[in-house]
């Protein structure tokens, strides 16, 4: 079974020579790796040239910034595997992360599946806190508040991504937050629990540092909300995470002055309740 492997790159020249020797060190392998650079300016591309002289190894330059979401749906539509893996390009994979990860999901009857992860900050290892602790399952209501899926942790058949769709391109951030909500609201997400992804954290470009980030939660909620047959309990959760992160939102906007956004949210938040009330 080939596994598409694909790699997500901006201006990474001091991670991504460790993030694209970690598949070629894989104990599994059968798989191929996309590169997608999307508009590096920096020496991304000479600090792995030398790994790219592989067959098993295609990489990709965009001269536009299209962002993280166009680059892995791009790689997903380059892709010939029946498996696809997200890799960051500032996340590692530990050797045997594919190997043991696709026996699981076949033992248990798994479509996607995640592995749990070491966390690095600023070169310490530091403990994920509880909130952030992954579970296996129906996991769609314990992910409405934040996202519990790790993009580098996830494999999957591609079938799934045919059945709810790619990354949004639409959204700056939360895009994984958005898509592992579509998925999980139709399927069972596997959890092997082992730390097999090393996730490296603290520095400036992480999407994740964004200002305001709940505004990208909020869209995909509201989408969530609008485009999917939900159950009625599942409605009434999505509304309840709705009203919580508006209200968060919306505070900080008048702190910041910007009543003219925080008044939008405000009559957002109050169209939902008027529609939906429970």
């Amino acid at each position: 079974m080939l596994i598409s492997v694909i790699i997500p790159v901006f201006n990474r020249e001091n991670f991504i020579f460790k993030s694209v020797s970690s598949v070629l060190c894989q104990t599994y392998t059968n798989w191929e790796l996309l590169i997608i650079d999307d508009a590096s300016t920096d020496d991304t591309y000479f600090s792995i040239f030398t790994l790219i002289d592989n067959k098993k190894v295609f990489y990709y330059y965009s001269p536009v910034n299209r962002g993280v979401s166009w680059a892995r749906n791009f790689g997903i539509k380059k892709s010939r595997g029946d498996y696809i893996a997200f890799l960051d390009s500032d996340e590692y994979w530990l050797p045997n992360k594919l190997e043991k990860q696709i026996k699981y999901m076949h033992k248990n009857n798994f479509l996607i599946c995640q592995t749990d992860e070491i966390w690095i900050r600023k070169n310490k290892f530091v403990n994920p806190k509880l909130k952030h602790k992954k579970i296996e399952g129906e996991i769609f209501l314990k992910s409405l508040d934040m996202c519990i899926v790790s993009a580098s942790a996830v494999l999957l058949h591609k079938k799934v991504l045919d059945n709810v769709g790619f990354f949004d391109e639409t959204l700056t951030a939360c895009e994984d937050y958005d898509l592992w909500l579509r998925i999980s609201l139709k399927y069972k997400v596997g959890l092997l629990k082992e730390k097999l992804i090393v996730k490296r954290g603290g520095h400036d470009d992480q999407l994740s540092k964004i200002p305001a980030i709940d505004k990208f939660r909020i869209k995909s909620l509201l989408k969530l909300l609008r485009e999917n047959n939900l159950t009625a309990s599942q409605r009434k959760a999505v509304v309840e995470t709705l009203e919580k992160k508006i209200t968060i939102y919306t505070k900080g906007a008048l702190k910041r002055n910007k009543n003219k956004e925080a008044a939008k949210y405000i009559n957002i938040l109050k169209e939902i309740k008027d529609e939906y009330k429970f």
